[in-house]
This record gives C-alpha cells, structure tokens and sequence, in this order.
C-alpha cells in the first residue's frame, strides 16, 4: 500500500496564499464600509502581511523600525496622516470646491484633505488597485507605530522612557533647537526606533524639508502617539470608505468621461476619423523625442544622441523644457490635462504638423498616413483596464457612432526585474496575472533585437502583472524566476492593457483585429537584490537611456 505523502508548504505557497487572503480581506472590508486596522477586523491583513513580509517594507516583522519601507510609504501617503485617527477614503465628491487645502503625495498622484486634527480625507478616482495600494502601506505604517508604542511604554503605559519624554517635550511644543540638540535627540531616537546613531542621521536629513528639518521627529512621535492612544485608552484608528465610493468603483465612471473628452477634442480638431497611434508613456519622452532637436538647435549641435534628453532631464533644466512645450504646441502638440479624476494627462499629436526638416525621425513607414499619436500618462493597476478599454470604445456623437481607426498600442512602463539590474530593459511576449493561470500571449512588434546596441541590457519573456509591486517577497519571485513560465520582470499594467486591447480587437470589433502592439519596461529595481529594492530610492539619470531608446524605437516603426 502506498505511503500517504506528508505535503510540506514552501515559502513561495504560503506567501501566494498570504497575498490572496489579503485581498480577500480588502474586499470584504471595502464592502462592509469601515474597519479598525489595528483591532480585530483588521487582524488578517496585519497577519497576512507580516507572514508575507514583502521587500519593500524590509525588517517589518522585527522588532526594530523599518525605516526605508517607512520613506517609500510616507513619500505615497499624504502628509500629516500619522497624526489621523481617522482615514476615509472617498469617490472625488467636490472636496476640490472647498476651502479645504488640497494634499498631493510627493510620489502619487492622489488629492487628500485635511479635514480636521483628527481626520485625513483620501480621493479613489483610479480603481480598487489604488484602495489595495493605500490600505497595504497603512497596515505597514499602523504595525510600525505599535513597535515604537511598545519600546516607549514602561509598566503597561503608566510611565515612559526619557528619550520619548524629550521628545514629547520637543515636538509639543515645536522647541527650535541647536545642532547639538538635533544630535542629542537623533541618540534618543536610534534608542526608540533600536537603530544606530548613523542610520537615524541618515534618515532624518531624507524627511527634512527646508520649512519643516524636523519633519522626522515629528513623525516618529505622532506614529507612537497614535499608538499609545490606541492601546491605553483604545482610541483606535479607523479607515473608512464613503457609501458613493463603494457605489463607484469597478464602473468606469472616471475612465469613461476621460476617454470621451479625448475623442471630443479629436473631434473639434477634425482627427477623430484619422488613423490613430496609441502610446502610454510619460509626459516627456515622446514629445522630447520628437521636438528637442528643433526646439533647441544651439543645445542639439553641443549635445549629441541621448545627451540632449539627459540635459532636459536635469531639474534645473525647467526654461530649456518650457522651450520645448511651446515649440511642440505651435507644431502639432496638444495638451490635454486632466479633469476627470484618473489623474491620466493626454498629448495629442497630430504628425502633419511636425517640422521632419528638424526632427530626429523622417516619415517612411506612414507616408500615406496623416496619422495622430496619442501619448498617455501612466495608468495604475487595475485602471489601466478601465481607460484602455473606455479609449478604445467608438464615440457616440449626435446620431452618428464614430469607430477609432486605431493602428497600434504601444506600452512603455517601469517593472520590477528578476535577472539584471536598474535601467536594463524587459521586452515580453506574455502577460500573466499574479495568482491564477490566466495568461495574455501576443505578436510583440518590439524584439529584443530592436533595443540592443544602446548600451544597457535586454531580455525577453514572459512578464507577471501583480496585485501590488509593495506584496512581492523574494520567495515568490525566486519562484516566478526559476519556473517554467520565465516570468522576466514584474508590473502591474501590462495584463489589464492586454485584457483591454484583445477584447476590443478580436470580440467586441471595436478597434481592427490586426492592431499592432508594442510592449517594453525599463527596470526601476531588482526586488531580489538586497539595497535595490523601489524602497532603496528612485533611477535618476539611470532611466534617461533605456526610457528614450524604447521611445525612439516604437516612433521609429510609426513614422
């Protein structure tokens, strides 16, 4: 008789099944309204995620501080939200039209609203992806609070150490003090937060501002504060979602009046009709590539090739740049910015109006073409299904119902890479998405072939769309990297992009079936690498050479 097997769980199963209680959890509680992270209802997300114990947030199931998953988060969340007790996340319900003032994080496009001392106000206009992004940092930073409530606290809250006391002290009463007070405090702090001396220092000059250089402290106290109200006179946190919020999300409201105020304005500039390329990209590279050389002829003839886009990279560059836009409008540029809430500004470009005299590209492939390019921001998550798949929908005008002429979709993004390292390109010929089985296999137009010879390197294969980039763990990207599906790289675009154009090209004969698509990514991090996580800090001038060479070469099989 055959032996029964005793079936052992590796890491990799254990955090995929972290990752889908997680957002089992999410969803209940968005459905049920409210919940208390650090009380019982948001127990599961608090275990699932210190079992998953993602890189992004580091040593986040040790006892001391995190402190670059606590930048990474604080640089996505709106300023002041450590002092909140209360958190509601809200549909766009005309905060805008208030006096309140509003938050912008420095590295998400989201508008938050200080509504009180108390209380933090967050607009979800980009799909639940957002409201998962949101609710996995708060978790992180609720757990970290309670690490600093536990190393302050002496005799079950009855008294506090010294170091928290002259903090207290300092912060309360917004105390200027000397250098050597910085110092004696930042010794404090490595105490409290069980960090050294040099890791406190380095931490607190990332946070300082010019207005605010104690911006630091004041976050570690207001974190522990929160916490100590929680735990001795149970004044718990509380994450709402508003009731119009939760009647909103997954109907594409904002995706649908964002896709039709670009086909309006297409139409009152008569290019509805004509042949359309789709890129979603940044708010920079195309109309760079297209425009610098004739905007700048003095700065082109000193700087040759990507040199020219590394100096309008630079941040002191911004009259060079201003040079640029106003060139592009007078010859075929126009900017559409946003106002529908998806955060997603648009360029429309109409190709009959650029100067290819002084242009780094000459028109071969569409000479008969009059053809239009429409350059859009980047989507996040989940939104990226909503607005292509709204985009690619014929326009209803009056009587008449308007079918795009769309040629092709081309995908330029940042990924996570599993083999090599920051600013290395990912070419896929798959998508996948994270946790099932469901697979986008397509005709990449871009080849690895076609980006070699810039200097940086490049792999093809498959890539995984996940449900949150802040969710991986080595575990389960060592488990992607070495298995059969040749998972190259991570995102969480690409699949939604794909679900979005195939459905539109090959069921609902929305768009032609023999639209061409293009898909690159240029690798932000190697989450596998210890120090290059997207917690270890941005790409710099690292991103200028792969972001334009992906650029040039998808306007190069347009023109």
């Amino acid at each position: 008789m055959q032996q029964t097997k005793n079936i052992e769980r590796t890491r990799a199963q254990e955090s995929t099944n972290a990752i889908e209680k997680l957002y089992i959890s999410m969803r209940h509680l968005f459905s049920r309204g409210f919940y208390k992270p650090m009380g019982v209802s948001g127990e599961t997300l608090r275990k699932s995620l210190l079992l998953l114990r993602p890189e992004i947030y580091g040593s986040i199931g040790e006892e001391r501080l995190e402190l670059d998953g606590l930048i990474y988060v604080i640089e996505r969340l709106p300023e002041g939200i450590e002092e909140c007790q209360f958190i509601n996340l809200t549909a766009d319900e005309g905060y805008k039209n208030s006096h309140f003032e509003t938050i912008i994080p420095a590295k998400r496009r989201r508008n938050c609203y200080r509504i009180d001392k108390d209380q933090m106000n967050i607009e979800i206009t980009r799909g639940r992806s957002e409201i998962y992004d949101i609710l996995t940092h708060l978790t992180f930073l609720f757990i970290e609070s309670h690490k600093i409530q536990e190393r302050v606290s002496l005799n079950e809250g009855e008294d506090y150490i010294r170091e928290w006391k002259h903090l207290e002290n300092v912060v309360l009463h917004q105390k200027k003090i000397s250098e050597k007070e910085v110092e004696v405090l930042m010794v404090h702090l490595g105490n409290i937060l069980g960090r050294t001396f040099d890791e406190v220092s380095r931490i607190y000059k990332v946070f300082g501002t010019e207005e605010n250089p104690n911006k630091f402290f004041n976050l570690i106290y207001w974190l522990g504060k929160l916490a100590i109200n929680e735990t001795e006179e149970n004044k718990k946190r509380t994450v709402t979602f508003s009731s119009v919020l939760i009647e909103e999300i997954g109907h594409h409201i904002y995706g649908e009046i964002w896709a039709n105020n670009i086909k309006y304005i297409l139409k009152e500039y008569n290019l509805l009709q004509r042949p359309i390329h789709i890129i979603s990209a940044n708010m920079h590279s195309v109309m760079n590539s297209i425009y610098a050389e004739g905007a700048l002829p003095e700065e082109a003839n000193k700087h040759k090739n990507f040199e020219l886009f590394q100096l309008l990279s630079n941040s002191d560059s911004k009259p060079l740049q201003k040079k640029v836009k106003d060139y592009a409008s007078k010859n075929g540029l126009i900017y559409v910015k946003d106002t529908s809430g998806t955060n997603i500004n648009v360029q429309i470009i109409d190709t009959n109006k650029i100067n290819f005299d002084v242009s780094t590209f000459k028109k071969e492939n569409s000479l008969e073409e009059n053809s239009v390019i429409i350059v859009m921001d980047y989507a996040f998550g989940e939104q990226a299904y909503e607005t292509m798949d709204e985009l690619l929908k014929p326009y209803h005008t009056g009587n008449e119902k308007v079918h795009l002429d769309v040629k092709s979709v081309s995908i330029m993004g940042k990924a996570g890479i599993l083999e090599g390292g920051k600013g290395d390109i990912m070419i896929p010929s798959a998508h996948i998405f994270e946790g099932t089985a469901d697979n986008y296999p397509f005709i990449n137009e871009l080849t690895k072939e076609n980006l070699e010879n810039f200097g940086v390197k490049v792999f093809d294969g498959t890539m995984i769309s996940v449900l949150g980039t802040s969710l991986q763990n080595k575990d389960l990207l060592k488990f992607f990297h070495d298995s059969t599906w040749n998972v190259i790289g991570l995102e969480m675009e690409g699949a939604h992009y794909q679900k979005a154009i195939q459905s539109a090209s090959k069921i609902r004969g929305n768009i032609s079936e023999d639209v061409k698509v293009r898909y690159a990514y240029y690798a932000s991090d190697n989450p596998l690498e210890t120090g290059a996580t997207l917690a270890s800090g941005g790409l710099g001038m690292t991103g200028v050479t792969p972001t334009y060479a992906i650029t040039q070469r998808i306007l190069e099989q347009i023109f």
